[in-house]
């Protein structure tokens, strides 16, 4: 089957296409627990004065450390244990907030595309790091309830901003470090056909959550493209921008990761122009 026979084939299962299950790893970290406790995964009694198990940071379940290597993915995370919004996996966000895309991205977005598409040198201008700080601490504390409104930050260059960072402060980058080498790799082919397929495949790779912010982010971007008489912001300029913001090089050597910045831009590009098809 063709990439292109493929993609018009997926295209007419979308209509059916449930919300997908987001799969999420616990995050145990060692405990020690005041009192008897029970380990919910065996049932029995877990032992010891100090560090007798260990207990998940998102969701609050407890069991014995070696039950832990058996539990299943069904990280649940309750909304009294994962405290901030920055800085928090991705998947665990929006898990626990029951959302398909962190509240963050879908704010930001709406306010930009109520009021910002025209604005020149949207997202490559900077806003005041100080205000963008309190665009953050306002989304920790307040969750969807932020208030990002056009009253409070008149200047849009906030938003965008605040967008960016949040990408920038996600402990997992948006691109994931298992994903990044295929999405490099598709940078560098020369064959568009096969460049396009490259990138299909590097799409796959990425956890749905994931995957679904990088859609709806991509949709955004090319909206932006469509207003670049005003903004002067086209898909190659959003590339200079969110390349590094979306994508962190895995490796530690400097200079390979300094290599790697003229492909991370690349793919970005890619993906705004070719949106339509990949995703």
């Amino acid at each position: 089957m063709t990439f292109l026979t493929s993609l018009v084939r997926r295209a007419t299962l979308k209509e059916n296409e449930q919300i997908p299950k987001y799969e999420k790893i616990h995050n145990f970290k060692v405990h020690t627990f005041r009192g008897p406790h029970w380990c919910e995964y065996c049932a029995n009694f877990m032992w010891g004065l100090i560090a007798q198990g260990v207990k998940c940071a998102d969701c609050g379940l407890n069991v014995h450390k070696q039950c832990s290597k058996m539990v299943p993915n069904d990280c649940k995370p309750d909304l009294k244990h994962v405290k901030k919004v920055y800085s928090c996996d991705l998947t665990t966000l929006v898990k626990a907030h029951i959302t398909k895309r962190p509240m963050v991205v879908d704010m930001c977005i709406r306010e930009i595309e109520s009021r910002g598409l025209n604005s020149e040198g949207l997202y490559r201008v900077s806003g005041f790091s100080d205000l963008i700080e309190d665009v953050k601490m306002a989304f920790d504390r307040d969750g969807e309830k932020a208030d990002i409104s056009v009253t409070v930050y008149e200047d849009i260059n906030i938003i965008t901003g605040a967008l960016k960072l949040y990408f920038r402060d996600l402990p997992i980058p948006l691109i994931t470090y298992d994903a990044y080498p295929k999405f490099i790799e598709s940078a560098k082919i020369m064959d568009p056909d096969e460049q396009l397929e490259t990138l299909h495949e590097a799409l796959k790779l990425l956890p749905p959550a994931h995957c679904e912010t990088l859609r709806h982010l991509m949709g955004h971007l090319k909206r932006v493209t469509l207003h670049e008489k005003e903004n002067l912001m086209n898909a190659e300029n959003l590339g200079i921008v969110f390349g590094p913001t979306l994508m962190r090089s895995p490796e530690l050597d400097a200079m390979a990761a300094l290599n790697d910045i003229r492909y991370q831009r690349l793919v970005v590009e890619l993906l705004i122009k070719n949106e339509d098809i990949l995703f």
